[in-house]
């Protein structure tokens, strides 16, 4: 890998293979059971419970234990109902070996409305919800917020990446990443506007340290598996939205994207070699977990007609052949 902080990632062939063959291979399959209202953007998932990890401390700044982690999650996440205190062996940034904690927090997520990929998603993102008159403003408002969400996402990445001592490379692409996500909130924004909705403030619970073995774990979740579903996604509309400006939009950002999960995958690739087997292995079935995850909750939705039509969404059937077609790149 290239050791000047201004060299480009090299490109990842398999993914990008896989994503173009996915792109030209799959159908596009028929509008059946949408409806022509514009009035809901998409038939709502069912209610289900969140499961999110944090590695943050207590309030007062002590360890969580199964005792007392009610007190963190209902700081971070204030529908948690439960939680969970799982130890670990760690290797610090220092070389130095212990054991560090994580929390999951359960907490009720009411039915409602997905609308794509939710990208790179930042620990203790807060909830915020997105008004608009019709499904199209509504549905650029998500993604224009999600955007603006990913930008301390990669800016706390690439902080953690020089601390953890990886190549200028890699440290260079995040930061580079989240100055495209800026473009991108505002593209979308604009999109956003122009059918009548607002995007919401991203708020985001201040962030921690945290292990090396850590910030993996959230980079296979929401990179290796939500960025490149995602640069799928953009992709697809990029291809198949009706509306120009979409499809001009979408044309800039997926190129974005799929960089944006190539340096997931290399980050993913970079840091294996220093974790260990079980850490490794946790990071794979965090892969796997996150893809049956997203999986599960792409059957549950169907984009109304004028989304897939003007916004360039895959059907639920498309949408589902494209994301198993990423479980090579998973496995």
């Amino acid at each position: 890998m290239p050791s000047s902080k201004n060299a480009s990632l090299p490109r990842n062939r398999l993914l990008r293979r896989t994503i173009t063959r996915l792109l030209f291979t799959v159908p596009t399959l028929s509008l059946t059971g949408c409806s022509d209202s514009d009035e809901l953007g998409c038939i709502p998932y069912d209610a289900y419970t969140a499961d999110v990890p944090t590695y943050d401390s207590l309030p007062d700044g002590g360890m969580p234990t199964n005792a007392n982690c009610m007190s963190l999650c209902l700081q971070k996440y204030p529908e948690s109902h439960s939680c969970v205190v799982y130890q670990i062996p760690t290797t610090f940034g220092d070389g130095g070996q212990g054991e560090s904690s994580y929390t999951h927090c359960y907490f009720p997520v009411p039915a409602g409305c997905r609308y794509g990929s939710d990208g790179r998603k930042p620990e203790g993102l807060q909830a915020s919800r997105v008004e608009g008159r019709c499904p199209l403003g509504t549905l650029f408002a998500h993604m224009a917020w999600m955007e603006a969400a990913s930008v301390p996402a990669f800016l706390r990445l690439a902080d953690e990446l020089k601390a953890y001592g990886a190549p200028g490379v890699l440290i260079h692409a995040a930061r580079r990443s989240a100055g495209e996500e800026v473009r991108h909130a505002r593209a979308v924004g604009a999109l956003a506007r122009r059918h009548g909705a607002s995007v919401p403030e991203v708020e985001i619970a201040p962030f921690s340290s945290r292990s090396l073995e850590a910030m993996v774990l959230e980079n296979a979740t929401e990179g290796c598996v939500r960025e490149t579903y995602g640069a799928v996604l953009a992709g697809w509309q990029a291809r198949m939205a009706q509306d120009e400006q979409v499809r001009e939009e979408f044309g800039r950002i997926a190129e974005d994207e799929l960089r944006h999960a190539e340096l997931a995958w290399a980050v993913d690739a970079w840091a294996a070699e220093r974790l260990t087997p079980a850490e490794r292995q946790r990071v794979l079935d965090a892969r796997h977990k996150a893809l049956h995850e997203l999986e599960r909750l792409v059957e549950q939705e169907e984009p109304e007609a004028v989304l897939i039509q003007q916004a360039g969404l895959p059907p639920r059937d498309s949408a589902l052949h494209l994301l198993r077609g990423l479980q090579i790149m998973v496995a």
